[in-house]
């Protein structure tokens, strides 16, 4: 007579299956984090780098590294730069000013500050560039014929349409980033330690550089990397108040929409590649410089 052994259950296989019992640890908050960062992230921009790698390497690197492009992109990161770490310096100024100081008109002034979060970009530009236009309220002043721009003979500064446009429009839509990122870390920050270094004859600026400072500078990085990553992606305030000349102040975004516009969708993608690459890179190197600082704190 032949026996037969009976099969094990579905639910033991499932048991005993190893990676079965892997996905069932992992919790679903997870699953819906990666998979939402798949769908909205890492989809698109896996999709770029295959459809720029796919070109010959000869057209890929040729259109990369074109004179245009290559001047779009020493305006458009080198200017993002300035911007950031100017508005660093500023940004903490400001964030000092509403943490530390209580004034008629501050809740205005933060108000002021996050306009830029929600002011069209267009509209930010098109505002720039009417007050900074050689007939506007700041711009007449830097013209030729201005108080200022008469310093500087014979055309003055042209402030609108130029580079100074682009790095403008650079500046109003970072400051936030860099203010919103050290007011809570300055907010958190007990004055007794001020006090007490004051109690011991340091001078208020020892007291700034080796008591405040220290603590401040993480949040200030993270701030600067954030208002350079704004910065370097920004097109709807700076084609309006840029002249978009090539050599001269056209960024990498527009050049993109340039492309674009000529339906050459393949020179669009490697620029745009190439800019994610440079962008990654800077990104990278201000976070290590970041946690460094984070370190020596």
């Amino acid at each position: 007579m032949v026996t037969t052994t009976p099969s094990s259950p579905p639910d033991q296989k499932q048991k005993s299956n190893p990676l079965l019992k892997f996905l069932g640890k992992i919790p679903w908050t997870w699953v819906i984090t990666f998979t939402y960062l798949a769908f909205l992230l890492i989809l698109p921009i896996i999709a770029l780098i295959v459809k720029s790698v796919s070109e010959p390497f000869e057209s890929f690197w040729k259109t990369a590294t074109s004179p245009l492009a290559l001047s779009s992109y020493e305006v458009t990161f080198v200017t993002a730069f300035a911007a950031a770490a100017i508005n660093g310096v500023f940004g903490t100024l400001i964030a000092w000013v509403i943490v530390r100081y209580d004034f008629f008109g501050k809740r205005f002034l933060e108000a002021v500050v996050d306009l830029p979060f929600a002011l069209p970009t267009a509209v930010a530009g098109l505002t720039l560039a009417t007050v900074y236009s050689e007939k506007g309220w700041l711009g007449s002043l830097f013209a030729a014929n201005g108080v200022i721009g008469a310093l500087f003979p014979p055309t003055g500064i042209k402030m609108a349409f130029s580079r100074i446009g682009v790095w403008l429009a650079m500046m109003f839509i970072s400051l936030p980033f860099i203010v919103r990122t050290v007011q809570p870390v300055l907010t958190e920050l007990e004055k007794e330690i001020e006090e007490a270094a004051w109690s011991l004859g340091a001078s208020k600026f020892q007291t700034f550089m080796q008591v405040i400072l220290p603590p401040l500078t993480p949040a200030i990085l993270t701030g600067v990397a954030l208002g350079f990553s704004r910065a370097v992606g920004e097109y709807g305030s700076t084609v309006i108040i840029a002249s978009n000349t090539p050599f001269k102040d056209l960024i990498t975004p527009v050049l993109i929409f340039q492309r674009l516009e000529q339906y050459d969708y393949v020179g669009a993608t490697v620029i745009g590649f190439v800019m994610l690459l440079i962008s990654f890179v800077s990104l990278l190197a201000i976070n290590l410089l970041q946690a460094w600082s984070k370190r020596y704190g």
